[in-house]
């Protein structure tokens, strides 16, 4: 019989799991006559083993190793499936369960080798197909990834935006932007050669550090419509990233002129002013940032750090110490807070604070 599940996993970015296939093996009784008498049969035999309701050990070894997967003793299930492996040659499912043991183990090639296997003994193992994929990007192999990647999204093209986003971003590893402008459009559902499908692709190159196609993308992007939202921010992101400050702070006020309420502008604004040492226009956009949106710590930073440079101290504490309270593993903010008490000649605070930032960086650099 075929038994349907579900499974997730949780290697990168949230990455989609489509069904997994087990296959079990249905046990028949020997089909007897009104006057045949069935031969006796000793306990461990296979005949008198389809009489009983048990499951077949190599299910039970499958459902076992599943059990140790959930349990992250990944280990124990790949020693225990390679061990059915090699006594039962050619079980269907043992090797679609061992990738995935490898995959989830972050074993990427041996994933890889195993899905393969499980797609030779059955050619519709779709998640099979997906995870070669993804194994390949995983470990660093985009070209080699696409084509399983491809074949996803004819399969599933509503669907598995995951999946999606990756092909998009191994299409820009291996410098085949169009195709990667094709693809997060899809995913986003605008045409791929509309200024919104330059715009989504130009963050995504961003993201991947490719900043002179970057730029490329998002200049298309306001050509085609200089009226976008986020065409402009984006590009004055890219301009105050390259330290084009008088052009970032241009594209920033433009952007502002099109979306007034955008808290993020107005916090990427101050942070350009900044640079140039205007720190009560960056105080009073810093300002105007918060009121729009509480939540974030970026602008309590920045805006504790203005007023240190203006000296006013104790405003720069009282901002220093809110970004703190939601975010206590920020060794920045405990950098600053020993600045500026340091500043205020308090050198037991500030000794104390920038241990804490020194430990905070120490944490951090151990777990990259």
């Amino acid at each position: 019989m075929v038994i349907a599940r579900v499974r997730s996993s949780s290697a990168f970015f949230f990455l989609f799991i489509g069904a997994a296939l087990a296959f079990g093996q249905e046990s028949e009784v020997p089909a007897t006559t009104p006057n045949s008498v069935p031969q006796a049969q000793a306990p461990d035999s296979p005949a008198s083993q389809t009489t009983t309701s048990q499951p077949a050990p190599s299910q039970t070894t499958m459902a076992a190793a599943q059990l140790l997967l959930r349990q992250g003793k990944y280990d124990e299930a790949i020693a225990q499936l390679r061990e059915l492996a090699a006594k039962q040659s050619g079980l269907k499912g043992v090797s679609h369960e061992l990738g995935l043991a490898y995959y989830q183990h972050g074993d990427y090639l041996k994933a890889i080798d195993s899905f393969k296997q499980a797609i030779a003994e059955d050619a519709g193992d779709n998640e099979a197909t997906q995870l070669i994929g993804l194994s390949y990007y995983l470990s660093g192999r985009p070209a080699e990834a696409i084509p399983f990647l491809e074949k996803v999204r004819e399969w599933f093209p509503r669907a598995n935006i995951d999946a999606a986003y990756i092909l998009g971003t191994c299409y820009i590893q291996t410098k085949d932007y169009a195709k990667a402008r094709t693809a997060f459009a899809r995913m986003f559902d605008v045409p791929p050669d509309s200024a919104a499908g330059y715009l989504f692709t130009a963050r995504m190159l961003l993201r991947q550090e490719f900043d002179p196609i970057a730029e490329e993308y998002a200049v298309k992007a306001v050509t085609l419509d200089p009226t976008l939202p986020g065409a402009h921010l984006l590009l004055g992101e890219l301009y105050l990233y390259k330290s084009r400050v008088p052009e970032a702070i241009q594209q920033f006020q433009k952007e502002l002129g099109l979306n007034p309420g955008n808290a993020a502008t107005y916090y990427k604004l101050a942070d350009a002013y900044s640079r140039v040492q205007k720190y009560d226009d960056a105080e009073r956009l810093l300002q105007r940032s918060i009121w729009l949106d509480a939540s974030s710590t970026g602008p309590y930073i920045l805006l504790g750090k203005v007023l240190e440079k203006k000296g006013e101290y104790e405003l720069a504490v009282r901002a220093l110490r809110r970004a703190a309270v939601m975010d206590p593993n920020n060794p920045m903010t405990h950098h600053l807070l020993g600045q500026t008490y340091r500043d205020m000649g308090k050198k037991n605070e500030a000794d104390a604070e920038l241990k804490i930032a020194e430990q905070l960086r120490t944490q951090q650099d151990s777990h990259p």
